[in-house]
């Protein structure tokens, strides 16, 4: 590991996929960026794996509490490694819908427009798959928004369970399409198509998670320098409030001040907030980029997430890599409600131990069974951005997570839709387990970016609205959650900001030229 300096031109907190991404965009040979990673590099070893260390002993999960709104203790299921929460998502890198960007309404409220439009975005959205190594194919999902170019790789396919749903529900008038997913499965890929992947590490590296496909690379353009195992513990600004001059550290046993021209937090949009909390001053009581808006923490998104089993008592579903479909057609409104429901895609095969860790009640011999003849699906809905849902900082340091889920309706009706649908197809039991608070894998808003500093967090490029050389690169900055994975979102943000900041620090900018684009 490379000597730790005191200056540098970028520092940026997190190595997950919003701060892989903007350093993999900012490195080069000259440029001097630190990368301030909370974790460690996480090993590859069996245990990656298996289903008793990462379900039950939660070997890899953080090793901390936070709060819920009642003050009650809660262990968050989330990472701090290189790479963050992407060492253990699903892979699923899914542009937001063209719709999302504008005012959206669902059953339970709007959820907001952003204040740039998918045509902003879609050339970063290109270069983002490309980046990630996205496979699937463009055109057949009804409500795709329009792109500048296929797929940088083709569809996974599906195995021969997957047909036949793929067959049997376009039988019924829906239109499922290959679900955009970045592993490394092609001639010369390293994937081996196993039933890990989604909720697991890849021990073999063939995910494209942020460290593979983001801080590696970034590492390997020369310019960048990781350090891990090292927890930031205040941001500190000059006299003024208008600069952040250094980043208050605990590294090696000690507690050290790193200064540099531009600072980026990317710890999440949880810790993040909570960074920018911890860090108030006299000019800033509230907070760091809270002065005009108190919305920093605010409106926290993780969005209303159900796992479906679907049983047959009469066969056996023998595959292996289930995550290889999505069907959107209750993402917006449709011919069963007026209103959006949300998104429905396969979920990584469910296997006996991983069900137990969550269904108390359930011998792990029946569930055993149970997994043998199910197909399993996630279904994701759209929460809504409420102010009261909130991150914040108790006194002695932990986080409070103070969130009341909404847009319930939609969600159960679409579960409901879905279960409807599956007793159809011949999967007569149902078992459903709704995730909790502690489920925040895709934890979002806090720091929403926006035209406005009195409603906003962050301009439209994530910098702090009343600081000038402080940004926020993570899913902090969405207005609203969608029903979708963030992270490609996040890559393609990330790209935006980087542009910003090179422009910042007198360099000239040539973005990537893309044809425009066309509809899918």
């Amino acid at each position: 590991m490379s000597e730790l300096k005191s200056s540098y031109d970028v520092v940026i907190i997190g190595a997950g996929v919003g701060g892989g991404a903007l350093a993999n965009s900012l490195a080069a040979p000259g440029r001097e960026i630190l990368m301030i990673e909370r974790g460690p590099r996480l090993p590859r070893e069996p245990d990656n794996w298996s289903v008793d260390a990462v379900f039950h002993k939660r070997k890899y999960a953080a090793k901390e509490q936070w709060r819920d709104k009642n003050g009650d203790l809660f262990s968050p299921g989330t990472y701090y490694y290189v790479g963050g929460n992407s060492k253990f998502f699903g892979a699923a890198t899914v542009r937001f819908r063209q719709e999302d960007f504008s005012d959206l309404q669902h059953e339970a409220g709007i959820a907001p427009a952003w204040p740039v439009s998918y045509a902003v975005f879609e050339p970063y959205y290109a270069r983002a798959e490309r980046l990630m190594g996205t496979h699937g194919r463009a055109g057949m999902d009804p409500i795709e928004p329009p792109r500048s170019g296929p797929m940088p790789f083709p569809a996974i396919g599906h195995e021969p369970e997957i047909a036949f749903f793929e067959t049997k529900l376009r039988e019924r008038g829906l239109h499922p399409f290959p679900l955009p997913i970045a592993i490394d499965y092609h001639d010369g890929g390293t994937c081996a198509r196993c039933a890990t992947c989604d909720g697991f590490a890849c021990k073999i590296g063939a995910k494209g998670d942020a460290e593979v496909r983001l801080i590696n690379p970034a590492l390997a353009k020369g310019g960048v320098t990781l350090i891990t195992d090292t927890y930031v513990r205040r941001l500190i600004t000059d006299p003024s409030g208008r600069t952040v001059t250094g980043a208050e550290i605990e590294h090696e046993g000690a507690v050290k001040t790193i200064s540099a021209k531009i600072f980026v937090s990317s710890a999440g949009a949880i810790n993040s907030s909570a960074l920018l909390l911890r860090s108030s001053n006299a000019r800033h009581p509230r907070g760091l980029g809270n002065s005009a808006s108190d919305q920093l923490g605010r409106n926290y998104m993780a969005h209303n997430n159900t796992a479906m089993m679907a049983i047959s008592p009469f066969k056996k579903n023998r595959v292996v890599f289930q995550k290889s479909m999505a069907i959107n057609d209750y993402y917006l409104a449709n011919k069963e409600r007026p209103y959006p429901l949300g998104n429905v895609q396969g979920l990584g095969k469910l296997q006996a131990g991983m069900l137990t860790a969550s269904v108390k009640w359930a011998p792990e011999r029946m569930m055993a069974l149970f997994a043998e003849r199910s197909v399993d699906w996630w279904i994701m809905s759209e929460d809504l951005p409420d102010p009261q849902n909130r991150v914040s900082v108790d006194p002695d340091g932990k986080i409070r997570l103070t969130y009341t889920e909404n847009n319930l309706k939609s969600h159960g009706e679409l579960v409901k839709l879905w279960s409807k649908t599956m007793r159809q197809l011949g999967y007569p039991l149902i078992i459903t387990q709704k995730m909790d608070i502690k489920v925040s894998m895709h934890q979002c808003g806090t720091a929403r970016f926006g035209n406005d500093p009195s409603t906003s967090v962050l301009d439209t490029d994530c910098k702090v609205w009343d600081i000038d050389n402080l940004y926020v690169v993570d899913a902090s900055f969405l207005p609203s959650s969608t029903a979708f994975n963030p992270s490609l979102t996040i890559v393609a943000q990330a790209m935006r900001t980087g542009e910003r900041i090179l422009k910042q620090l007198g360099e000239t900018v040539m973005p990537v030229r893309l044809p425009d684009p066309v509809a899918a």
